[in-house]
């Protein structure tokens, strides 16, 4: 990556153990930043750490559950004690879910995904707040296109990237005389593992991605644009062209973009089905 503006930049990023946040944290670490990780699984953490060293970054490693407040704060107070500033922070960790609303068995499975994507970025911010006011930093929310319109199966999951938007869209400019800037990044399919994690109707696991869709971009590639994006301090990254069009289509004919998502989720349903 050409530019540098990470270099010695010290930058928490939750869900850091795989997929995106995994990717974000190699890339930073070849631009020499200062890194705190963070995710619920500690060897996963440390093999990701070990790998950033050895790229010419620094890193510390947090174990976090984000969904837990205190854990939040250990994070940001940790991170303080070990580099004595924060200049960015990636809310990047995330829980989806897969069910109709009219099939949960459980609610349960909707207050995990909110308490885990809505909350844990919440609680991260707060804490990393007065820090990042005082080095002008940066602030990152990783949300999905599910964010910006409803995806059938994804109520809660959509509800809670929903939720992140109007928080940080909020946050940004109560912050505006502050100088610390708010991305929201919105991908579209990136390949992750998520979906494996993804809660089901009986908020268990699935253990198996539903999405077929070949049209999937790597982690590697999403954590490339987020950090172009987040380093220039845009206000947004909408990922796929599909996805800018929808915005677009969405204001002038609603009904075309609840159809679209309709049928992509009954193709990939069809998919898994052959």
């Amino acid at each position: 990556m050409n530019n540098q503006h990470f270099q010695e930049n010290v930058v928490v990023i939750t869900g850091a153990s795989s997929g995106i946040g995994r990717e974000l944290a190699f890339a930073l670490a070849d631009q020499g930043a200062w890194l705190a990780l963070a995710a619920r699984d500690a060897e996963k953490l440390e093999e990701v750490a070990a790998e950033c060293r050895r790229r010419d970054g620094k890193a510390l490693v947090v174990p976090t559950d984000v969904a837990e407040q205190s854990q939040c704060e250990n994070l940001i107070e940790r991170t303080v004690g070990m580099y004595g500033r924060i200049d960015t922070l990636i809310n990047n960790a995330g829980i989806s879910m897969w069910a109709r609303f009219d099939r949960l068995e459980d609610l349960a499975v909707i207050e995990r995904v909110m308490q885990v994507n809505f909350f844990g970025s919440v609680y991260c911010t707060h804490h990393a707040l007065p820090y990042l006011k005082e080095s002008r930093g940066r602030i990152v929310g990783v949300s999905s296109l599910a964010g910006k319109t409803g995806l059938p199966t994804r109520t809660g999951y959509a509800a809670s990237k929903h939720a992140m938007a109007g928080f940080f869209d909020t946050l940004r400019i109560e912050l505006d005389d502050n100088g610390v800037s708010v991305t929201m990044i919105y991908p579209g399919f990136v390949s992750t593992g998520v979906g494996q994690r993804a809660l089901g109707a009986d908020g268990k696991p699935l253990g198996k991605s539903p999405q077929q869709n070949g049209n999937v971009m790597t982690a590697e590639a999403c954590a490339r644009l987020i950090l172009k994006a987040v380093g220039r301090r845009r206000r947004e990254l909408v990922m796929t062209l599909g996805g800018r069009v929808g915005q677009w289509l969405k204001l002038i004919a609603p009904d075309v973009v609840d159809r679209a998502a309709q049928k992509a989720v009954e193709k990939d349903l069809e998919s898994r089905r052959r």
